[in-house]
């Protein structure tokens, strides 16, 4: 892949916030995507732990985005908002679309996909390797304010405003062109 199909990360066009640590048993920063979060094999959220937000914070939001994506705007595989405070960890298969293992009030809104679960990485094939940013928002309010039918740019543009720290994971994955 060329530096020229890097895309800025969603983050970068936000005001710097605080950053907590955010782990994961199923997604390595810097590794490749296991089988169980890629669209076609799995289509399985990972599971995610996060420790070291500031006191102040009310709720939580995940998602997962593709800057890579030949789109212009990248692919939001996951967007789920509404997630109390007093949760730190969501376990493998969270975002399935069932809400198990989701706490009561969290809201799933649609990725772009167009449904309202996690979708798993599917780049083109030949389209060298994509991020997938898994990323952990700490929010100043208990309710962010869209409802589920809200698209992901609209889950964002709340959460430019009312993030006050922010936790990431960066895998990547690829899917070989044949010859």
């Amino acid at each position: 892949m060329t530096e020229l199909k890097r895309r800025p990360l969603p983050h970068d066009f936000h005001p710097p916030v605080s950053s907590f640590t955010v782990t994961s048993e199923d997604v390595q920063e810097g590794g490749t995507l296991k089988d169980a979060q890629v669209y076609a094999a799995g289509n399985t959220s990972p599971q995610l732990r996060w420790e070291g937000f500031p006191p102040e914070t009310k709720s939580f939001a995940v998602t997962c985005y593709d800057p890579d994506a030949p789109t212009g705007s990248g692919f939001w595989h996951w967007v789920v908002f509404d997630i109390p405070a007093s949760v730190t960890e969501l376990p493998v298969g969270a975002g399935s679309g069932k809400f198990e293992g989701l706490p009561k009030g969290a809201v799933h809104a649609r990725n772009d996909y167009g449904t309202k679960d996690f979708g798993g990485a599917a780049p083109p094939a030949g389209d060298g390797p994509h991020r997938y940013v898994f990323t952990v928002y700490a929010v100043d309010q208990e309710k962010l304010g869209p409802d589920a039918e809200a698209s992901p740019a609209a889950v964002g543009f709340n959460l430019r405003f009312h993030t006050i720290a922010r936790a990431q994971l960066i895998s990547e994955y690829e899917v070989l062109a044949e010859d």
